[in-house]
């Protein structure tokens, strides 16, 4: 990846590779997605509070079919739950994600570090209170193959993935990581986030909105860090470092 870059001397660290667009339209396009998917999320929750019969329809179809095959192909079953439960648990997510800070801090970019142990840390706050809000009862079978705790809305393992993968990568193309370095990571974050989803959905501890929801607030939050982040940075680069006429 590089020998590690010091900080910048505008105050905030030099995060971004010379390839890497940077600026306020960066962090406008940034903020805009981050409303647009955080909107999203809400018209959501508001269906699943309201339990509109179209969406509750889809979720009980879909959680039916895929429990019935749960519970016929005990093998599959089991790795599902290995995936789930170890391979793309929200706690190895973090630690994914406590290795990238740590990264950040041996490269010597202390404030991207912070930031992005900060938005981890808001993302399982956010997981929580909306759980807490929203407190939708997740799926009850007679005959489960898995269990879960807290309430259903939105799915913290989806959320937690999307947030490690969406961190991830906007970290490597901040510091300017090679596109093949990129395409890795991003091949792994695509099969992670949506293999996580698909996990909860066939064990059957999910609905279908909630992995949903997971994946546009964790998308959301990530999209609101790119985006502050950049305009710090451009400000910051801006005014130039103390002392400057």
């Amino acid at each position: 990846m590089g020998s590690p870059s010091p900080p910048s001397s505008s105050g905030i660290d030099s995060a971004s590779g010379p390839a890497v667009p940077s600026g306020p339209a960066t962090s406008a396009r940034a903020l805009r997605a981050a409303g647009w998917l955080a909107a999203v999320a809400v018209a959501l929750a508001v269906l699943v509070i309201v339990r509109w019969p179209p969406l509750m329809h889809a979720d009980r179809t879909v959680a039916g079919e895929l429990h019935r095959v749960a519970r016929t192909s005990p093998d599959w079953t089991a790795v599902n739950r290995v995936l789930s439960d170890w391979v793309w648990d929200p706690w190895t997510m973090r630690a994914a994600l406590v290795v990238l800070v740590g990264w950040l801090l041996w490269c010597g970019v202390r404030v991207l570090a912070a930031w992005v142990a900060a938005t981890s840390v808001a993302g399982t706050l956010l997981q929580q209170g909306v759980k807490a809000a929203v407190d939708r009862p997740r799926p009850v079978w007679p005959d489960p193959v898995d269990s879960a705790h807290y309430a259903a809305f939105p799915s913290g393992h989806a959320m937690t993935a999307m947030v490690a993968a969406g961190l991830a990568l906007w970290v490597l193309r901040e510091r300017g990581a090679p596109v093949t370095w990129l395409r890795v990571v991003g091949a792994v974050a695509v099969v992670s986030v949506l293999g996580v989803g698909a996990t909860r959905l066939y064990l059957g501890v999910h609905w279908l909105s909630d992995v949903l929801a997971g994946w546009l607030l964790g998308a959301a939050l990530v999209a609101v860090a790119a985006g502050l982040y950049t305009r710090l940075a451009s400000a910051a680069a801006t005014a130039g470092p103390p002392g400057r006429s």
